[in-house]
């Protein structure tokens, strides 16, 4: 069974998302299930801070020695920060999905537009 923390929020696409915080700004990576099923990271790319992004378009992709996997933006905003650390450390998508290997911070265009994530709960419905 995946690892999935009760005070993430998630979307289909298996990325995890953080409450918006007081300034509406939330993180984003990709959840154990996804790393684990991915297999060894070896690239990871997401927009660089200022992009707006849109809900549910793909945003980046994460390439590992399986296979290539698109981003997609959970929620409308502007990326406010990337992980810069992926650039040279991929894998920490591997061995910290939910610390070090976040992937982007997105400022939220409407907070309340966060309500629409998935819970833990339905989240591990989803997965099994």
């Amino acid at each position: 069974m995946s690892n999935i923390p009760a005070e993430l929020s998630y979307t289909a696409e298996h990325e995890w998302v953080t409450a918006p915080n007081a300034d509406g700004v939330v993180r984003v990576g990709i959840t154990d299930f996804a790393q684990d099923a991915l297999g060894d990271v070896v690239y990871v790319q997401v927009p660089e801070a200022g992009s707006d992004v849109t809900a549910d378009t793909v945003v980046g992709e994460v390439e590992s020695t399986k296979s290539v996997s698109d981003i997609y933006a959970p929620l409308t905003g502007v990326i406010s920060a990337r992980n810069e650390t992926l650039d040279t450390n991929p894998g920490t998508v591997n061995s910290d999905p939910y610390g070090t290997g976040w992937l982007m911070e997105i400022t939220l265009a409407d907070a309340s537009s966060y309500s629409s994530l998935l819970s833990a709960g339905d989240y591990q419905e989803k997965v099994g």
